[in-house]
């Protein structure tokens, strides 16, 4: 394994980007996401020190129902795929930031949180 990839997939808390703790990790990132406000899937890897959004959205594609997945678009404040209409309307319900073309507002929504 690679030195670069060996960082990527381990935290200097010794989290490593796979497996259930991982999981339960980026799950708990995103429920304390508030309402309005959002993080992209690079973000929440970068707050867990560990893995990327690749990863991050590996977890959501299996787990994403179990949490308010609306709080997590691309980085470029798109929805996420297949999930465009059910997003926007959680986004309008909770008056998160958006920009006239209908994706959020990243500068103004994005969450500047903790890992909880």
């Amino acid at each position: 394994m690679s030195t670069a990839k060996a960082r990527r997939d381990a935290s200097p808390s010794g989290l490593r980007a796979s497996g259930e703790e991982f999981t339960e990790a980026v799950l708990r990132v995103i429920e304390s996401i508030p309402p309005g406000r959002v993080l992209a899937y690079g973000d929440i890897a970068e707050l867990l020190g560990v893995g990327g959004p690749r990863q991050v959205g590996a977890v959501l594609s299996r787990h994403g129902s179990a949490v308010p997945w609306w709080r997590v678009p691309h980085a470029d404040g798109s929805p996420p795929d297949c999930s465009e209409v059910a997003a926007r309307k959680h986004w309008r319900a909770e008056g998160t930031p958006t920009k006239p073309n209908g994706n959020v507002d990243m500068r103004r929504a994005r969450w500047e949180g903790r890992t909880p």
